[in-house]
């Protein structure tokens, strides 16, 4: 399983989204696009899907941008990359057992279908906000500390 594009480049506008918005105010997608240093044009469509899926809210105008539906710590990572990414479904007979003639006997199947369980069970256990205080700590910690 490869994440594409969208999902990791969507997983971060969104991490900045949080972190930017956190004041109620709208976040531009220019800005979000500076900062992450991605195509303005790419987070239009990413950001279309996220709000399609109610992850966000678009509001028009001068004073317009985008807004989180949730508070950070009630979205999970695993919502945003499903959005993105369609669900966790390393093989096609997990989901589809008409691919495959062999899915009521195979046991490799369990084996994909127990992998992507576990996937999502990790990105399920991130949030939005606990992202956000990760990179905070690591922004940190990297920072110089100068002493007078």
């Amino acid at each position: 399983m490869k994440i594409s594009t969208k999902g990791r480049y969507g997983l971060r506008a969104m991490l900045d989204l949080a972190t930017h918005g956190t004041d109620g105010a709208p976040v531009y997608l220019s800005d979000i696009a500076k900062r992450q240093g991605l195509s303005e044009k790419y987070l239009e469509h990413i950001f279309g899907s996220l709000h399609k899926a109610g992850l966000v809210k678009a509001l028009r105008g001068r004073k317009g941008g985008y807004l989180l539906t949730k508070q950070p710590d009630e979205i999970t990572i695993n919502e945003i990359v499903t959005v993105l990414e369609g669900p966790c479904s390393l093989v096609d007979c997990v989901t589809d057992v008409k691919s495959c003639p062999k899915t009521a006997t195979c046991v490799t199947r369990e084996v994909w279908s127990l992998l992507g369980n576990k996937i999502e069970e990790v990105l399920t256990g991130f949030t939005l906000a606990s992202l956000a205080e990760r990179q905070t700590q690591k922004t940190q910690q990297n920072m110089p500390m100068y002493h007078i």
